[in-house]
């Protein structure tokens, strides 16, 4: 078979690399132009594209596939399959119609649950205790096509977007391994998604880090483990941006929302922020300019940090 894949970020590198292992024709490989990044804001490119260039493929980046020199180039291509994972672009009626066994997407979620940009992110914010990869056929809809195959995959309380993110990019590989080959033969029926328990992620912004204390610790340690690495979880400290790293969210509490208090030991934390409702329990975090370090260090160096009152949005 003739595939085109698409794709950007590190959760598509597990589905790349078996892709060029797996004896189809990996016609070429498409990923959005390169971006400046950081302070020099130098050109970087896709974990996709990196992956790409080593293994010596045929790298396409274009902006978007509203010029329609962008679909007849994609169209001489002539893709039997056209597989997508976390690519960004919008692939429009013309994209879709074009190869045989249409276009195959990996979604790090259990569809119709957390459709959209952020899923990962998603479902560690609402509190699921699990959360999966969905192979579905793209239609015009966002995330909406009839779903090929599913895995369910727990999240564990220690999770992070970074750490379930890869979980699921390898899982999701190991899915596409079984599901393509089934659906190539025929013998795969696609399922409808219902509308019923349909819910919507959104593109992530540098503000929604900042943390709001008068939130519950169980809302604010999600947000801490949605948003790592980025957004991010900081709140501001004489100045300065202080991101929460880790944190453990801990009954009780019942002071002034944002102020610094020491916790015993067995709490899992030695120091810890009152929140709307408990104590978030502080375990690593990172002041502006410094590097990451334990909260029990961070206070060695700090005394003045004890009693303080943090700051909401």
């Amino acid at each position: 078979m003739r595939i085109v894949f698409m794709g950007a970020p590190e959760f598509g590198v597990p589905t790349l690399k078996w892709l060029i292992g797996s004896g189809h024709d990996l016609v070429a490989v498409y990923t959005p132009p390169d971006r400046p990044a950081g302070r020099g804001r130098a050109l970087t490119f896709s974990a996709v594209k990196r992956v790409a260039l080593e293994h010596g493929l045929t790298v396409i980046q274009p902006a978007s596939f509203k010029e329609r020199s962008a679909v007849e180039h994609l169209a001489r291509l002539r893709p039997d399959v056209i597989v997508v994972a976390a690519f960004g672009l919008i692939l429009p009626r013309e994209v879709l119609s074009l190869p045989t066994f249409g276009c195959l997407n990996l979604h790090p979620s259990l569809l119709p649950r957390h459709r959209g940009p952020s899923p990962v992110q998603g479902a560690i914010l609402a509190g699921d205790e699990v959360t999966g990869v969905s192979i579905m056929l793209l239609d015009e809809g966002m995330d909406s096509g009839p779903v090929l195959s599913q895995r369910v995959v727990a999240i564990e309380p220690e999770d992070t977007a970074q750490s379930l993110g890869a979980r699921l990019a390898e899982i999701g590989a190991q899915l596409l391994a079984e599901t393509l080959p089934l659906w190539l033969s025929g013998s795969l029926a696609p399922r409808p998604q219902g509308e019923e328990g349909a819910t919507y992620t959104r593109i992530l912004s540098k503000g929604e880090g900042e943390i709001d204390w008068q939130l519950s610790a169980t809302d604010i340690w999600r947000r801490a483990r949605a948003f790592y690495p980025w957004p991010g979880a900081y709140t501001r400290w004489q100045g300065r941006i202080f991101k929460v790293l880790e944190a453990i969210p801990i009954p009780g509490g019942g002071g002034k929302a944002g102020k610094v208090v020491a916790l015993a030991p067995r709490e899992g934390a030695s120091l810890g922020v009152e929140c709307g409702d408990g104590i978030l329990g502080l375990i690593r975090v990172q002041l502006e300019g410094k590097k990451a370090m334990s909260a029990d260090e961070f206070l060695q160096g700090h005394s003045g940090f004890m009693g303080a009152m943090l700051p909401s949005p």
